[in-house]
């Protein structure tokens, strides 16, 4: 997990350094298209902590957001996705005794701000929605969810597509009653094209 950390660091201040080069030749992405909202169509990856990395692996998933202009360098984010939380093989060294996945679906709203050109932070918060909840033996199938982020976004074109990447952590409440394990949260990067 540490590793992972270290090189999602890295990417960002990278990704950091290459904008700020750039941010005299290019324009602005933290302005709006010309109807006013923005767009974006991402991938998702991630990997469990807290309990549920004893349990699980890694997560893969994709998401679409909204981004919609209320005041300078400031929007409210609508964003719905899908993420498949991989359940680990052979479960404490037992053949066969395989952890299910997860089947979330997280519908969130928050804010997005830019804090200086290009780099923003970003809070959102919702539903995650568990599709499996038999599979798990939980007694829930909806829960809070709430997700804190940090990102940068990189022009790709003149008519204001964008690359948006960002890195954040997303956590839930409970999915069984009393049962601190049937928790998620994982440290998850999204990478996204944004029109």
């Amino acid at each position: 997990m540490k590793r992972s950390l270290k090189i999602a660091a890295l990417v960002l201040a990278f990704a950091g350094l290459s904008v700020a080069a750039k941010a005299q030749t290019t324009t602005s992405t933290s302005t709006t298209t010309k109807d006013g909202i923005r767009y974006s169509i991402g991938v998702e990856a991630g990997i469990p902590v807290s309990n549920l990395k004893n349990t699980h692996t890694w997560n893969l998933g994709g998401s679409v957001q909204a981004d919609i202009p209320v005041a300078s360098q400031l929007f409210v984010t609508v964003n719905a996705g899908y993420n498949n939380i991989f359940g680990k093989k052979d479960y404490a060294g037992v053949a066969g005794a395989d952890v299910p996945n997860m089947q979330l679906i997280p519908v969130k709203a928050g804010l997005k701000y830019f804090v200086v050109p290009n780099f923003y932070v970003q809070g959102e918060a919702g539903a995650a929605f568990l599709l499996n909840k038999n599979d798990l033996g939980f007694n829930k199938s909806t829960a809070f969810v709430y997700a804190p982020q940090v990102g940068v976004q990189f022009p790709v074109s003149a008519s204001g597509n964008f690359i948006d990447a960002g890195v954040r952590y997303e956590a839930t409440t409970k999915y069984r009653t009393g049962i601190d394990d049937s928790k998620v949260s994982f440290l998850g990067l999204r990478v996204a094209y944004g029109f």
